[in-house]
């Protein structure tokens, strides 16, 4: 029960919604520019929940991991993952591929950039000024066009989140989750929101832009646009994180544990959106406001199955066999 108490829901329940914005993210990747409603909503999503889950990552970080858990919980995994997905591949889906480890496959980058995160932020967090630093890594690598290699320009451009989250103090926020600052959290989304439906600035520039995978050149943009772009891809993805932290409930919730087993859903969606993908027209085929909502409803309860413990025990093995 003790345990219970100290368990901080807040980022339980935030993880919740990062999960659930990560897997509708991605399947309405092949179909969100044939819906304007998708196309806002892809919009949205990607301007924070990478982010934020970046960021959550980092507060979770601040013990030093020995060297023996980063590998038995990040290194293995993405082995066995890169495996998993070369022969889903190349068996079933009939999908060309290499059997190569430098580039990740889907959404499996994320294990790779958060291994050199735990690894190198606790010798970063005591270089002076390594902030302003991070944040001009992650400006500067967009001249580079490294594309996917060793997931260089992600872990660069994202950088700065999972070192913001991890030397955030959430004893700050009992200052703000009030009513007032709970009201102006939300009357701000609120205005993102409606700004996000009429504005058409960003209708001119490609979505990945957020991405942080893509070079300046890559997106079409001149260096000094792209560094000003990229700027306030920074500015907004910090805002809406720190906004979100004061109107999301902090007490436990029914859903909650869903938060403890994102891992499980994040590896398994990947999964049968490769499938769905690469083996059916369905996701390219969304098109209609009811095929839309359908798809939504199908990610929602695809979050639900992956977060049973049958896959939870799943990838609690991987993450053990060492």
């Amino acid at each position: 029960m003790k345990q219970e108490q100290q368990r901080e829901y807040l980022f339980d329940n935030y993880k919740v919604l990062l999960i659930i914005l990560v897997v509708i993210g991605h399947f309405i990747e092949p179909c969100y520019d044939q819906n304007s409603f998708l196309y806002e909503l892809k919009w949205g999503i990607v301007a924070f929940h990478m982010p934020a889950f970046i960021f959550i990552s980092g507060y979770f970080s601040k013990r030093i991991p020995s060297i023996k858990k980063l590998i038995q919980g990040l290194v293995i995994p993405y082995f066995v993952y890169e495996l998993v997905y070369y022969f889903l591949y190349t068996l079933v889906l009939d999908k060309h591929t290499g059997l190569y480890f430098d580039r990740p496959k889907f959404s499996l980058w994320y294990l790779m950039a958060l291994f050199v995160w735990r690894l190198l932020a606790p010798v970063i967090k005591k270089v002076p000024y390594h902030m302003p630093l991070l944040f001009a890594g992650g400006l500067l690598i967009g001249f580079v066009g490294l594309g996917n290699y060793l997931s260089i320009p992600r872990i660069l451009f994202f950088f700065p989140f999972f070192m913001a989250g991890m030397e955030f103090d959430s004893s700050v926020l009992e200052r703000f989750r009030k009513p007032a600052g709970y009201c102006g959290a939300l009357a701000v989304l609120t205005m993102l929101i409606i700004g996000l439906f009429v504005d058409d600035y960003h209708h001119k520039l490609p979505v990945k832009i957020f991405y942080g995978r893509y070079s300046y050149a890559g997106l079409g943009l001149d260096p000094v646009e792209g560094m000003l772009i990229r700027c306030g891809c920074y500015v907004l993805s910090f805002v809406l994180i720190y906004l979100l932290m004061l109107v999301l409930p902090a007490e436990k919730k029914a859903y909650s544990y869903i938060g403890e087993r994102t891992m499980a859903v994040y590896i398994f969606h990947g999964l049968v959106y490769s499938c769905l993908k690469y083996a059916t027209p369905v996701l390219a085929s969304v098109r209609s406001n009811t095929e839309s909502i359908l798809l939504i409803l199908f990610c929602l309860a695809l979050v639900w199955i992956a977060s049973r413990k049958p896959f939870v025990f799943v990838t609690d093995k991987v993450s053990h066999l060492l």
